[in-house]
């Protein structure tokens, strides 16, 4: 999994990618089968996905399962964090369900970070259809950040780096 930031630190175009180890994480992890493999991007203070649901993340006919769009959102909103250097666990999720995701339809998925008080990190995000801007989903989460030594752990674990996208072109996804 590959996220995407702009920060004028990188390449000629500033773009950086993030990057982690293989890992099994049902929503971005590319060695879950059945997982959502999403592709992330850190555009400044957002993260944000685009993706297509398969009819295998059905709830009602047509209509993609309200866990796996929580989940969407959660992914986004966590990533978020990584904007501030922190990463952190769920500790709160709260979803609003506007109009159905539909299934085989491109949406967008998008988080912020919104306040940062110690250790609790509020974030927010949403779901539109790119093609009309239509509001599908909107959340908030509170995350608690890992301690230093977490961190530490989890870099070593899953090695997020950053690498100047001109280096990755060509890269397989």
């Amino acid at each position: 999994m590959a996220a995407v930031a702009k920060d004028g630190a990188g390449g000629p175009t500033g773009e950086l990618l993030i990057e982690v180890e293989p890992h099994n994480c049902f929503a971005c992890g590319s060695l879950n089968e059945g997982g959502l493999h999403l592709d992330l991007h850190v555009d400044g203070e957002r993260c944000w996905t685009e993706l297509v649901l398969a009819d295998r993340f059905q709830g009602w006919d047509g209509i993609a399962h309200g866990g796996i769009v929580c989940t969407v959102l959660d992914e986004v909103m966590a990533w978020s964090l990584a904007t501030t250097d922190n990463w952190g666990l769920t500790a709160r999720l709260s979803v609003d369900f506007k109009k159905p995701v539909r299934l085989g339809t491109r949406v967008r998925a998008e988080g912020w970070v919104t306040a940062n008080r110690r250790r609790i990190i509020q974030t927010t995000s949403r779901i539109v259809d790119p093609a009309t801007g239509e509001l599908l989903a909107t959340g908030e989460a509170s995350y608690v950040a890992a301690g230093d030594e977490r961190k530490r752990e989890l870099q070593a674990r899953y090695r997020f780096r950053l690498a100047p996208a001109a280096a990755n072109e060509g890269r397989p996804a």
